[in-house]
């Protein structure tokens, strides 16, 4: 039989048993925390350093690849700038030497044409002298023989005298001033020419002028060779 202090004396036992055998929650934090912060712990100033040389090299690398780029960029358009400016003078040079050959070929035909109206002026002048002293008489001849003279010089440098008395009427080439009523030739057929034209090559310096014939028979069209 168990006296009250003995009691007293065994129940504080059973807690205190108690109490160690199951941890408070507090002391449970405080161990978990303290693995927390030694997990977290700072890295040491070789990490430090070593994380930020192995970025500015990262960093630099890329510097120096944009500069590389960059670089190969403008020596790119440098390149270009000179085939342009080669070529851009080149073209000047083509352009300017075309010019002069363009006056020169000028200079050249005008000259060959003067060289050979010189002579037709000096026919002109032979004449005039030759009315005044014998008067009219053959004067007609001189005049035609010089007008002669004149053509040839202008046939020889590609002058064409369009002169299309009984041809059929060409629009390019003529111009109609007045209409004639003829039954006894194909219709559109060039009457009478008024005053002659003339082209160069095939560009017409000055169209003829004409009459038509109208009332005749329609032309057949022209059978172009095979």
């Amino acid at each position: 039989m168990t006296t009250p202090e003995k009691d007293e004396v065994l129940h504080s036992s059973d807690e205190a048993n108690q109490g160690a055998g199951d941890p408070s929650p507090s002391a449970t934090s405080a161990v978990e925390g303290g693995a927390a912060e030694e997990a977290a712990s700072p890295l040491t100033a070789e990490e430090v350093e070593a994380a930020i040389i192995e970025e500015a090299e990262a960093v630099l690398d890329g510097v120096l690849e944009e500069s590389e780029i960059v670089a190969q960029a403008k020596a790119e358009a440098a390149e270009w700038q000179d085939k342009y400016m080669r070529l851009h003078a080149e073209w000047d040079t083509y352009r300017r030497r075309m010019n002069e050959q363009r006056e020169a070929e000028k200079v050249r035909a005008a000259e060959k044409l003067v060289s050979g109206l010189i002579p037709v002026l000096d026919d002109f002048e032979r004449t005039i002298e030759y009315a005044q002293n014998n008067g009219e008489v053959g004067l007609l001849g001189g005049v035609q023989a010089v007008h002669n003279k004149l053509v040839d010089v202008l046939k020889k440098d590609g002058v064409v005298v369009i002169d299309p008395a009984g041809q059929a009427f060409d629009a390019l080439e003529a111009q109609a001033v007045a209409t004639v009523p003829d039954d006894s030739v194909p219709d559109e057929t060039v009457a009478q020419v008024y005053q002659k034209g003339y082209k160069l090559g095939i560009k017409v310096l000055r169209p003829a002028m004409v009459t038509v014939t109208t009332g005749g028979p329609k032309r057949e069209a022209e059978q172009t060779e095979e």
